[in-house]
């Protein structure tokens, strides 16, 4: 009988469970989608130049991770449902039955649309890991075929964390039933909103503001006093008394509305203290994109303290913003009568400014939440971009030798080596050999070598010989210098105005041979790896040999190409017999290293796959959660609207207009959080990638980012089966059948 009564309640209530079970199955989907490839059955084809375990165990590790946020949607998921069947459980009691027995049928209802939300995930999901799997080889330089596999040790443990997590969760709403009282569960649908109080949190943030303020100035003040210089263009002079001025405009302003006798109340203090946010705002923010454009000695300690100032300023703005979204409608129909009484308005305002009053703490979190998830949508593509730029510029040749003088102190301890046991070793394992360059790299003045000032590092420079050596291997052209001259050769990193400067700075350069004048040709771009460049220096001089023959050589360098790529595990061996023979660190000071290209392919793009995988899908887990709390949220109060729209249709207002007034109150619920996250979300997209420009023209490019984020913008859309279910539910639950008629009462 149970199991019938059970079986019935679940049929009965599925429209009810719309959004639970909608929840649940994008839950499952995304769980064993990104799962999938983790899965021991799963062997992709990529080659015997990659090692696939490092990948699997990355990826299962960071799912799960990200999953345990899920704990908190399925909870919140499940208190929903109960609050929506309290006063059938109150009648199941009237009639005889136990709250222990309602407890436990609850608990199987639920349960079974739980095992029909994984039955739906893991079925959907079998169409999503095409995708990932699509991500994977292509990510690899492998192409796609489509396989459908349903891989068993992926749907076990899919299975196994909801189950568990289901029965964690029902065994929390079982006791919660029994702990209910009748009379509590027939009234809880015509329960008002919470009782209106005075947050405290706003007070804090607001205290948390002003603390942060005293830091940012004090910090500004610093500024001035180590960097300022009177020469500096007037937008740079502005953002450093901007960085000063704001901040103190944020402290005194509390000062000013106490003096005032607290004139307009709470809501006037943070409407200024909201007004100072977003001056601080733009004033942090100027700092990272000035800093590059002209150049700025801040250094990366100080551009990332302003983007800590940027992220508590955001959140101060978000929270005050729609702390006080009730208060700025409040004047705002005070303000306008004509708006106030026309049609359904005054109704509207009345539900909006009530429920405004009492959830501006969660729309907060919502909102700062919805943030955090736009954030990683667009963060995630730029990161993998330029670990994947920045791979080709580490892996250009097979093997990499080289070294670093840094904690070399004597000249005679200097290396002096051509690295003959690789040739051995590539020799004895029959690895055919396309091109080899051992070179050196010099001083241009002897007395350099003792400058170890991190910042003004000594430019190394190398033989024209050995550089076209390099150039023939990479598939680029010879170049000339005439007697007398040098050029330069520049990372894909530096910017055009850090050449320019560089090159008008250093027309000349002495050299113990004799001074060297710059070629017509001053500089070249095309990419030689960055290990043929000293520590920290992004320039590398070219000199004629006659010349270097001259100069104390500091570094010794080899480079090898390989006719085919060295499997995975020769390339293992190859580096711990390197490594063995060559310590990290010798006893001289000499430090040295091997760079193997399939070893650093195969861990970036492991790496690489798993931070992209990882951030996408704690991106849609978030937003997830964001559109679900918003969607139970209307739901809840939906039941208690019901009376308030039956008397608006006694009023004689039409089933047309009552579905446009829900959807204008969606529309406000919805459209509030996420359009003030989506105005904050470029804020800081635009910020980061400002601080990330010089990387993303080197190594990723704007056309691809640009293609990248109307991807994810796509992805974004998706989403909205969100509100369009709330609406549905919502238009039920206050009696508007699916065809626009009214239902009874």
């Amino acid at each position: 009988m149970y199991a019938k009564l059970v079986l019935r309640n679940a049929r009965r209530s599925i429209q009810d469970y719309l959004v639970y079970l909608l929840t649940m199955t994008v839950c499952v989907t995304l769980f064993y989608s990104f799962l999938s490839i983790s899965s021991s059955y799963y062997v992709p084809d990529i080659g015997t130049e990659y090692d696939f375990t490092m990948l699997s165990d990355g990826m299962k590790l960071a799912i799960c991770a990200v999953t345990l946020i899920l704990l908190f949607l399925i909870r919140f998921v499940n208190h929903y449902m109960l609050r929506r069947k309290q006063r059938e459980f109150a009648l199941q009691s009237v009639m005889g039955m136990e709250q222990r027995t309602i407890g436990r049928l609850f608990f199987a209802e639920t349960f079974l649309m739980g095992l029909v939300s994984i039955a739906a995930g893991i079925f959907l999901g079998v169409f999503c890991s095409q995708f990932i799997t699509a991500l994977l080889l292509t990510s690899y330089g492998k192409q796609y075929e489509i396989t459908w596999t349903l891989f068993p040790d992926t749907v076990l443990l899919t299975a196994g964390f909801f189950i568990l997590s289901f029965l964690v969760v029902g065994l929390s709403n079982t006791r919660a039933i029994r702990k209910m009282k009748i009379i509590d569960m027939l009234t809880a649908d015509r329960e008002n909103g919470p009782e209106f109080r005075r947050s405290r949190w706003i007070w804090v943030l607001a205290i948390f503001f002003e603390v942060f303020s005293v830091w940012m100035c004090v910090t500004g003040v610093q500024k001035v006093l180590f960097y300022w210089d009177s020469r500096f263009a007037l937008p740079v002079q502005l953002m450093f008394w901007g960085n000063i001025l704001f901040p103190t405009m944020s402290l005194l302003w509390p000062v000013l509305w106490a003096l005032r006798r607290r004139k307009g109340g709470f809501p006037a203090l943070l409407s200024g203290l909201l007004l100072c946010a977003l001056l601080n705002t733009i004033a942090a923010a100027s700092v990272p994109a000035l800093n590059s454009r002209y150049l700025l000695a801040l250094g990366g300690g100080g551009v990332n303290q302003y983007l800590l100032f940027v992220l508590v300023d955001l959140i101060f703005l978000i929270c005050a913003l729609l702390y006080l979204a009730s208060s700025f409608l409040v004047a705002w129909k005070e303000g306008a009568p004509e708006h106030r009484y026309k049609g359904e308005n005054l109704f509207f305002f009345g539900q909006i400014i009530s429920k405004l009053s009492t959830t501006s703490k969660t729309m907060s979190l919502t909102c700062v939440t919805l943030v955090l998830a736009i954030f990683l949508f667009i963060a995630a593509p730029v990161l993998v971009g330029w670990a994947s730029g920045y791979l080709d510029e580490r892996s250009m040749y097979d093997v990499q030798i080289f070294s670093r003088y840094n904690d070399v102190y004597e000249e005679a301890d200097l290396p002096d080596d051509n690295y003959d046991e690789v040739t051995a070793y590539l020799a004895g394992h029959h690895i055919p050999v396309a091109g080899d360059c051992a070179f050196s790299l010099y001083l241009p003045e002897r007395a350099d070598f003792h400058n170890r000032v991190k910042y003004e590092f000594p430019v190394a420079a190398i033989a024209l010989s050995d550089y076209n050596a390099i150039r023939e291997m990479l598939g680029y052209t010879p170049i000339t210098l005439a007697d007398g001259e040098f050029a330069t050769q520049w990372k894909a990193i530096a910017t055009e105005e850090e050449r320019d400067s560089f090159l008008r700075e250093h027309p000349q350069v002495q050299t113990d041979a004799g001074t060297l004048t710059l070629s017509a040709q001053p500089f070249y771009e095309d990419s030689i790896g960055e290990t043929a460049y000293n520590s920290y220096t992004d320039v590398l001089y070219i000199f004629p040999d006659s010349v270097c023959e001259q100069l104390l050589p500091v570094m010794c360098n080899r480079y090898i190409t390989t006719e085919e790529a060295i499997s995975y595990d020769n390339a293992r061996e190859l580096e711990q017999a390197f490594t063995g023979q060559y310590p990290e660190l010798a006893d001289t000071g000499v430090s040295y290293s091997i760079r193997l290209s399939t070893l650093q392919v195969n861990s970036t793009k492991a790496g690489n796959f798993v931070l992209q995988a990882a951030m996408l899908y704690g991106a849609v887990v978030l937003m997830v959660i964001c559109l679900t709390v918003l969607s139970l949220q209307q739901l809840l109060d939906a039941g208690q609207y019901r009376y308030r729209f039956s008397v608006l249709r006694k009023l004689g207002v039409e089933e047309g207009r009552i579905g446009r007034l829900v959807l204008r109150q969606l529309g406000v619920w919805f459209g509030l959080p996420i359009a003030v996250a989506i105005l904050v979300s470029m804020v800081v997209i635009v910020y980061f990638l400002q601080t990330v420009s010089a990387e993303i023209a080197a190594y990723i490019g704007f056309s691809a980012l640009m293609a990248q984020i109307a991807v994810t913008t796509g992805i974004l859309v998706l989403l909205f089966c969100y509100f369009l279910s709330t609406w549905l539910l919502f238009k039920k639950a206050i009696g508007t059948a699916p065809d626009g008629r009214a239902l009874p009462v």
